[in-house]
């Protein structure tokens, strides 16, 4: 609100200790302000990537049960309420690095948290279907056994077993990747894949991928 017709230079971001020492009425322009939904956003964004993961985990139990999904008008997020409780936050905690990086606001951060809680067979959406029928199914089907086989399972134990399959496969890193996304998320976005991985674990991955690896 104190940046609608004020400036400082062409500071952007300012704590408010920043901004009560800064602020003074000759830096009001004479145009009319507008507010500006799409600057807001992406301030919003910026705020939350500087705000600490566990901050994060809490304001999303906090506000829950208040938030609807941008294309529905009934809330659509209250049935994550049981699943963050216990080893639930604790998932959402070590996703939050990456969720953080793609949401400019909690209704965009749970939208794209939920494939970490969904149950199987998980809902893919027509895009990602579109993509594993027309040959991702068979990539993962041939990438399984690489993944199994790891003794140690983190982000760079699973890169390094992809990156192995691609090589081994004559395939580029992003046709092996883009099946992995579709079949651990149900969407072609989501946070950087291999951090995916991590999180959901060896065991929920491999069943994801198997189920996905049917569809061909």
């Amino acid at each position: 609100l104190v940046r609608l017709g004020w400036s400082a230079g062409d500071q952007e971001y300012f704590t408010q200790d920043e901004l009560v020492a800064a602020f003074d009425l000759g830096g009001i322009g004479r145009s009319p302000s507008r507010f500006d939904y799409a600057k807001l956003e992406n301030m919003n964004g910026h705020y939350m990537r500087a705000t600490s993961d566990a901050e994060m985990v809490a304001q999303v139990i906090k506000t829950l049960p208040y938030l609807q999904k941008k294309d529905s008008q009934a809330p659509s997020f209250l049935n994550l309420t049981r699943k963050l409780e216990g080893e639930g936050q604790a998932t959402l905690l070590r996703a939050m690095p990456g969720l953080k990086e793609r949401a400019k606001n909690l209704v965009e951060l749970v939208d794209n948290a939920e494939f970490l809680f969904a149950d199987r067979p998980l809902q893919i959406d027509p895009k990602a279907l579109e993509a594993l029928k027309t040959g991702g199914s068979e990539v993962l089907a041939t990438m399984i056994p690489f993944l199994a086989a790891l003794d140690v399972w983190d982000a760079m134990t699973t890169e390094a077993a992809v990156r192995h399959f691609a090589e081994e496969k004559g395939l580029k890193l992003g046709l092996a990747a883009q099946p992995l996304r579709a079949a651990l998320t149900g969407r072609l976005t989501s946070p950087g894949i291999f951090d995916v991985l991590d999180v959901l674990g060896q065991h929920e991955s491999l069943a994801r991928l198997n189920d996905a690896a049917s569809l061909g």
